[in-house]
């Protein structure tokens, strides 16, 4: 057993965060990850992050609160824009850029150079190159691998939150309210631990690997929030997936993100015969409207000429800027799939990237159940509303990791643990044969094309009730095969993604309102 004042599942931007703050303010911090610390989504982040704006910038704190809530269409928290807004820019300069030491380019001034980027009013994106995610990374990771109050069990697979009464002994315990006390978690060597805290702070990510055409890597399977869907805890939105505009299409090779920087510093989008068909789907915003009119945009394009792909032209920049310096990242992986992207047009699709929705929580990441905080990808503030606005994801984990590890470290000073004799430890099923692996990537590939074919950029009754359908079917079969195997972590992201699944087809059915990056034909 494992025990500690704050315990953080995840080590992204908002798991870093979090436990480098509760850390600072004396707490005990555990921190488990999926894979190495320092693999998440936070890495995959190429853009940037909204920054602080220079003293002489025409910016504010108000103007990108509204730019936030035009990009949310309607549906955004505002005290929590607010908080945001307010604090967020302010963060990132004196916790990322001079406690934690994240390099942002900078052109000689003495603060960083923001850029532009779609749908922001003003030029506030800080950035590293066009690997900003992978800078802010490698920075918080150092400083959380060195802090003395901070223990590191990595290749962890979160298998599920701890709760009363769910693992008590006592039966009486039933009339108890839920309690979140820790979580069980998958060691590499296949022992289920119980890691018993007085606070929990879910930090695991987000979903994108549950649709077919994603920019997210293969471990974002939304094992948090089945795990708090499990336990109870309040989750909202999930028919709000966002579609980046831009991934690289080469056929029979997954998708790879292409930063929103490029559009925000002029890059053009055409169809095959080099027209500039923003023109037609947004006149006024062109490549910079929201990630969601661009998205649907590119996607009747594709179906209207018959075409697999749009395209990206970098010519409109080179006369201005040396790419080579400015996108390192994306000529390399343009490159490496035999484009050159300075003499042709890249093609790109729509894909999977965020996730809006999530478990519900409050200006501190404080979720409805009771000892349990959530940060990041896997939580709903009300900043994102029906749609993000670029590069403000970092900014919201940053925000809401640093508060959450504020308040966990505060509470932690005045809760004890439960007696340890008093939970259930891990019950694993009688030995038996492995899982399948092939029956395993089987129904992932039943997920993902259900997703992508019924509940991805344009949905209708008609498609999400047969997804629904077909996706619980799926669930208990599943559900059934996870009871009578041997855990593994393949095992958990199955029976994790088949929950989350579930969650948005349910979501997009029940909303008949096209908002965002929720459109129904119907």
């Amino acid at each position: 057993m494992i025990t500690c004042d704050v315990l953080v599942l995840g080590g992204g931007i908002a798991g870093c965060s979090a436990a480098l703050r509760a850390a600072e303010l004396g707490a005990d911090v555990v921190v488990v990850a999926k894979d190495t610390l320092g693999e998440s989504n936070t890495a995959y982040a190429q853009g940037g992050i909204i920054g602080l704006p220079p003293p002489d910038a025409h910016d504010s704190a108000e103007l990108l609160a509204s730019d936030v809530e035009a990009a949310g269409a309607g549906l955004c928290k505002p005290e929590a824009v607010a908080l945001l807004a307010e604090q967020g820019p302010i963060l990132c300069k004196e916790f990322l850029w001079k406690q934690v030491g994240v390099d942002f380019d900078h052109t000689g001034a003495l603060e960083p150079e923001p850029t532009a980027e779609a749908a922001h009013s003003a030029r506030r994106i800080w950035h590293v190159k066009d690997a900003t995610g992978r800078a802010i990374q490698t920075a918080l990771t150092a400083k959380v691998r060195s802090h003395p109050r901070i223990r590191i069990f990595e290749n962890h697979s979160l298998v599920d939150l701890l709760t009363v009464p769910h693992h008590s002994r006592d039966p009486r315990a039933v009339y108890d309210p839920i309690q979140v006390w820790g979580a069980y978690g998958l060691s590499p060597d296949g022992v289920v631990r119980m890691c018993l805290a007085k606070r929990t702070i879910l930090a695991t990510g987000g979903l994108g690997y549950l649709y077919l055409h994603t920019s997210n890597p293969a471990s974002a399977t939304g094992d948090g929030l089945a795990a708090a869907y499990r336990a109870s805890a309040r989750i909202v939105n999930c028919e709000y997936v966002q579609f980046h505009p831009t991934t690289l299409y080469v056929p029979g090779r997954p998708r790879t993100l292409l930063t929103e920087a490029l559009r925000g510093e002029g890059a053009h989008l055409v169809n095959g015969r080099g027209e500039r068909f923003m023109r037609r789907y947004a006149p006024e915003g062109l490549e910079l409207a929201p990630r969601d009119v661009v998205s649907r945009a590119i996607f009747q394009e594709m179906a209207a000429t018959g075409e697999p792909c749009m395209y990206l032209d970098l010519e409109p920049l080179k006369a201005r800027l040396d790419l080579e310096a400015r996108f390192p990242t994306v000529l390399a992986t343009c490159r490496k799939a035999g484009l050159e992207p300075l003499s042709q047009p890249i093609p790109v699709v729509p894909a999977a990237h965020y996730f809006c929705g999530g478990v519900a929580v409050d200006l501190d990441g404080r979720a409805s159940l009771p000892g349990l905080f959530a940060v990041g990808e896997v939580s709903c503030t009300g900043v994102h509303g029906a749609n993000r606005l670029a590069s403000s994801s970092l900014l919201e984990g940053l925000v809401w990791g640093y508060r959450a590890g504020e308040s966990c470290a505060a509470e932690s000073r005045t809760t004890a643990l439960p007696d340890p004799d008093s939970l259930e430890p891990w019950r694993p099923v009688p030995p038996g044969p492995e899982p399948d692996p092939l029956l395993i990537e089987q129904d992932w590939t039943s997920i993902r094309t259900t997703l992508w074919n019924y509940a991805g950029i344009v949905r209708t009754r008609d498609r999400l009730t047969r997804g629904r359908g077909d996706m619980g079917y799926l669930y208990h079969r599943i559900e059934a095969f996870y009871r009578a195997a041997p855990l593994s972590r393949s095992l958990l992201e199955l029976r994790n993604g088949i929950i989350c699944a579930r969650l948005i087809f349910k979501a997009a059915l029940q909303n008949p309102v096209s908002r965002g990056c929720h459109y129904r034909l119907d």
